[in-house]
Formats: C-alpha cells, sequence, structure tokens
C-alpha cells in the first residue's frame, strides 16, 4: 500500500483494527505509518500518531526502532494532539541518556506552559522517569509538580501529579 492509500484510509476509525493487523504484518507499512505521524503536515496526520500510540500497546516493538526520530520531532512539531501522543510513547519506553538535555528543557517548558493537561501530564511523567536515572533532578521535579498542582491544577495534572510528588518525596527522603 503507497502512503498515499495509507493517509486515505486512516480518516476512517472503521479501519483501526485493519491498520494494526497490516503493522504487524508488515514493518514497511508500520514504517509509512510512522513518517505520516512525524513528517506529515496535513490535519489528520495526527491520525496516525494515535494509531502508533495504539499499535504500541500491542506490539511495543515496532515503535522501539523510531523513539530516537520521535524525540528529535518534538523539537518542532506545533501540533497538540502529536505531541500528546509522542509524549506518552516517550514516557512509556527507555528514554536514553543522549536525550536527557533535550527532554528536561522541553518537558520543564511544556509542564509549565498553557499546553492541554494531557500534553502536560506526559511531560510531567518523562520528567519523572528521567529522575530516576538522574536523581539530581528528583527535587527541581518535585518543585515543578507541586507548582503545577498548586497553581495551574486541572484533573489530570492532580491526578498524576499527586502520584508523582508521593514518590518523589519517598525517593528523596531514602537518598
Amino acid at each position: 500500500m503507497k502512503k498515499e492509500e495509507l493517509i486515505e484510509i486512516i480518516d476512517s476509525w472503521e479501519n483501526i483494527n485493519l491498520i494494526i493487523e497490516e503493522c504487524d504484518k508488515s514493518p514497511t507499512f508500520f514504517s509509512s505509518l510512522m513518517d505520516i505521524a512525524l513528517y506529515h503536515k496535513e490535519q489528520k496526520s495526527w491520525r496516525a500518531a494515535y494509531l502508533v500510540d495504539k499499535i504500541h500497546d500491542e506490539f511495543p516493538q515496532l515503535v522501539f526502532p523510531h523513539l530516537d526520530k520521535i524525540t528529535e520531532q518534538l523539537k518542532t512539531e506545533r501540533n497538540l494532539s502529536k505531541k500528546r501522543h509522542f509524549l506518552k510513547l516517550i514516557s512509556m519506553n527507555e528514554i536514553q541518556e543522549k536525550h536527557f538535555g533535550f527532554l528536561v528543557d522541553f518537558c520543564l517548558e511544556t509542564l509549565t506552559s498553557e499546553e492541554p493537561p494531557a500534553v502536560r501530564v506526559h511531560a510531567m511523567q518523562v520528567l519523572f522517569n528521567i529522575s530516576d536515572k538522574e536523581p539530581d533532578l528528583k527535587p527541581e521535579v518535585l518543585a515543578q509538580i507541586e507548582h503545577e498542582i498548586e497553581y495551574h491544577a486541572t484533573a489530570g495534572i492532580i491526578s498524576r501529579g499527586k502520584k508523582l510528588v508521593k514518590k518523589l518525596r519517598n525517593q528523596i527522603n531514602s537518598l
């Protein structure tokens, strides 16, 4: 299937299971879907990012080779839906050390921004995950999460934030 045909079928939610099955059968098909999610400028390209997220639920091994490209795309991505899915995928996988600096800066900026709560929640999770590898970041991550809970609270920020605050406090007290 050509990329143009794939763009057409991602437009219909009825095709989700077909696309997921096809991605499992053909890594080339999945790579085409990933290219659309990452680089396509059409508004509906966020559906490709959504599908990549759903495919990750069943076949995470398909997404692993693309995590570097996903992280790099965050540097220029403006679509909030795609940011949400990309940050979620990053938060659910091992983060390579070479991306720590960029992701800490990006996620701190995103967490304290006026972006939608789901984007900010995934940024919060990425920060927490990185702090597991870089324990010196824990106090700063804790302070930022507490600040967001106090001053820019939403249901998602409060829910995830309280869980992460509890973990961070326990970890900091154990250091």
